[in-house]
């Protein structure tokens, strides 16, 4: 439950701070006093988005601050997910807003973002504000009330599990068939491409390495002549370079006593001669290695024109780049192939995961039908309790198409006048019957959920008399289980408050605040009298605010 409000610098209020009550909680005041704005500073912290315009004073920030107290069962799993710190049960929501208007949120002093925010507050503060009774005509929001009723959270969990993979699935199946059709259009024309490719056979670097091949080949008598030359003016010369240097190495050799630099160079002669020596046998093998081959040259020359040729048609330079587009063609084709393995196994399997769903939204169904007859018949009974004899609520389920909550389309159909002529919420119910309609069914809701506090700004619109008596006593009902804090304006709701808050209005340094206190009995009397007599209420009117107050 919420035990402690602080607002500070926020719209008419400067700073407030507000001690609540664990069962009925009434909250009155002139119009534009600051009720709402009691609420809409409560809604921040419950996850709204902020407003810099809402600032009293521009040049501070704006801080609103609940103390709730909890069951930690209830959300230690939520602490536990977003690593979150708790003591005991109570939790401290923090909400700021800078006068440059950017917006914090903390949990126990934990920074956390709106979602998470939104999300916490879920388990333990319903808000109910003005125009939410609009949300009554909402088919989600009546889903959800059969849904509550019938106790289907857990089960609608694991059915949007499966019914998220069935969608997957889904998708997966539309891409494959429409990745075997696109297929279809280029199929033949790449398989002629690959066919060609497989028959040309190139190996890694083959067209390159048959270039550098021929070059050599169309050579082979120039290049025989000149290693020839060479080699003979080496090693078989009437005076080879060879020997010739080898003499020259033994010369200075011979003097290398004489002079210290000598050994230096005669070693660089022997390395000299020992790095020709080895040249002279390496002209050797290539030499014999070079012959004249006309066949293999004109074998050469066909395969780089057909190389050549498959360059160009591909706008490729390399053959491993050729290979490169035969293997993304074999894989495509390949690919190709297997889809309709592929496509089959999806069909299976979504055939599969749609039996299952089936049988999960069976049983969702049979749990809501089960609660629609004994829905009406409570709903029915408040109806008369708050002043609508005649008005009847009927629910209308129809199988769909399974959807992301099963299979069924809830809708509350409202008939205010015994006419048996029923229709949409949402089309014939006034102001003043959604108000109370709305109580009815929350009411209702609140006995299923473990929400602790339950919040209503004027839910009451549109009634009064025995009425407005009947809707003070359904919230005194509800107050037994729950926290209930309620705005109201009227009289009957009031004096079955047990804390009655007064907001008001004082001018202070020229500037208008809102302000807050909780009434003692006597003060009770007064302001219920006031509602029900105006500023100056007779002594009928006190007395009737009393007996009001004292029953």
């Amino acid at each position: 439950m919420l035990q402690r409000l602080i607002i500070q610098n926020y719209a008419i209020i400067e700073h407030l701070e507000v001690d609540f009550s664990g069962n009925l909680n009434v909250i009155t005041g002139e119009t534009g006093a600051g009720k709402s704005i009691l609420l809409g500073a409560l809604s921040l912290i419950l996850g709204d988005r902020a407003d810099p315009g809402v600032l009293f004073d521009k040049d501070r920030k704006c801080v609103i601050e609940g103390i709730f107290t909890v069951r930690k069962q209830q959300i230690q799993p939520f602490f536990e997910e977003h690593e979150l710190d708790i003591e005991g049960e109570q939790v401290i929501i923090r909400r700021e807003i800078s006068s440059a208007g950017k917006s914090r949120a903390f949990i126990n002093d934990t920074p956390v973002n709106l979602s998470q925010l939104s999300d916490l507050t879920s388990f333990f503060v319903d808000l109910h504000q003005q125009f939410d009774t609009l949300d009554l005509g909402l088919s989600e929001f009546q889903r959800e009330v059969i849904d509550t009723l019938s106790l289907n959270a857990e089960v609608l969990h694991t059915y949007s599990i499966g019914y998220a993979k069935y969608l997957s699935t889904q998708q997966s199946l539309a891409n494959a068939i429409q990745l075997r059709d696109d297929s279809n259009k280029t199929t033949d024309y790449n398989k002629f491409l690959l066919d060609e490719l497989v028959e040309a056979n190139f190996s890694e670097n083959e067209i390159e390495q048959a270039d550098a091949d021929l070059k050599v080949l169309s050579h082979s008598e120039e290049i025989k002549n000149t290693l020839n030359r060479i080699y003979y003016q080496l090693e078989e010369d009437e005076q080879p370079i060879l020997q010739t240097l080898k003499q020259l190495q033994s010369s200075l050799q011979s003097l290398a006593n004489f002079h210290k630099d000598i050994p230096s160079l005669a070693g660089r002669m022997q390395s000299s001669y020992v790095e020709l020596q080895d040249i002279t046998q390496e002209i050797e093998r290539l030499n014999d290695q070079v012959n004249f081959d006309g066949a293999k040259m004109e074998q050469l020359s066909d395969r780089l024109a057909l190389g050549y040729k498959l360059f160009k048609k591909h706008g490729v330079q390399t053959t491993n780049e050729l290979l490169a587009i035969q293997q993304h063609l074999q894989e495509g084709l390949d690919n190709v192939l297997n889809l309709d393995d592929k496509i089959s196994q999806l069909e299976k399997e979504l055939a599969q995961q749609q039996s299952k769903l089936q049988q999960q939204a069976d049983a969702i169904t049979k749990r809501r039908a089960a609660q629609v007859t004994p829905f009406e018949q409570k709903v029915n009974e408040l109806l008369v309790q708050v002043g609508m004899p005649n008005a009847r609520i009927k629910v209308s389920m129809n199988t769909t198409a399974l959807g992301p909550f099963g299979q069924d389309e809830i809708v509350f159909l409202f008939d205010a006048n015994k006419s048996n002529h029923f229709a949409p919420i949402r089309k014939v119910a006034s102001g003043g019957e959604l108000s109370r309609l709305m109580l009815c069914i929350k009411s209702l809701v609140a006995s299923k959920e473990a929400l602790p506090t339950l919040i209503f700004d004027e839910i009451d619109t549109g009634i009064s008399g025995e009425a407005a008596k009947q809707v003070g006593i359904i919230m005194k009902e509800l107050a037994k289980a729950h926290q209930v804090i309620c705005i109201t304006h009227q009289p009957q709701i009031a004096g079955k408050a047990d804390a009655h808050y007064f907001v008001y209005k004082k001018t202070e340094n020229q500037k208008v605040t809102s302000h807050i206190r909780v009434l003692s009995r006597e003060e009770r009397i007064q302001a219920i009298a006031q509602m029900l007599g105006g500023e100056k209420p007779t002594a009928a009117a006190l007395e009737n605010a009393r007996e009001m107050v004292m029953n």
